[in-house]
């Protein structure tokens, strides 16, 4: 069986398993993409680990599609990564959140208990918020850090920066002391590069 006939299998699989919470499927780069319905997610997560076989979370990660070319869907997408170490088979998962405003999904740490500190990660650059997790806080950035860094409209510089103040004994915020700008980088390359052929 090919890889194009393995996926396609694969593709009607979960099609059959997962009825009305698939949104849509893809096959790309030899890979499957299945995008679900935010209010399915996590009895879809159940029925992917325990009769798919999907085992194992190797990833979990979050999006911005705000400046996306082309791309007039939801704004937010958490992306997750699953194995079925059974059938040897891997999936790709988004499932987008419905409220641009106030991004919100399930967890699904009662699923795969290793999605814990992922969503937090998700939590803290992106700001979904996921329901149900044990212990959704902050895992990257500081305890009192304002906003989420990998949002599309965060300011490359921040808005606050921290220093230590030795009359205070403690780290003050203030506000970011660098101007914002753009940062186009610049590619110097001589002339004819990448030019395969051989001049002799």
């Amino acid at each position: 069986m090919t890889m194009s006939s393995s996926l396609d299998t694969l593709s009607q699989t979960l099609a059959d398993a997962l009825g009305e919470a698939v949104v849509s499927q893809s096959i790309r780069l030899g890979e499957l993409t299945v995008t679900l319905r935010a209010d399915r997610w996590l009895a879809a997560a159940q029925i992917l680990r325990d009769t798919l076989k999907f085992e194992q979370l190797t990833d979990l990660c979050g999006m911005d599609y705000a400046t996306y070319q082309g791309w007039s869907g939801r704004r937010f997408c958490a992306v997750t990564h699953l194995l079925s170490i059974t059938h040897n088979q891997r999936v790709r998962i988004k499932v987008f959140a419905e409220d641009d405003a106030q991004p919100l999904l399930d967890s699904v740490v009662t699923v795969w208990p290793v999605a814990n500190w992922f969503e937090r990660e998700a939590f803290d650059l992106f700001g979904i918020v996921f329901n149900g997790h044990p212990d959704l806080r902050r895992i990257l950035t500081d305890y009192g850090f304002v906003g989420h860094p990998f949002r599309k409209d965060f300011p490359i510089s921040g808005n606050v920066e921290m220093r230590y103040d030795p009359a205070l004994g403690r780290v003050v915020y203030e506000p970011v002391s660098i101007l914002p700008r753009e940062i186009v980088p610049r590619t110097t390359r001589p002339e004819n590069y990448g030019d395969t052929e051989r001049h002799g």
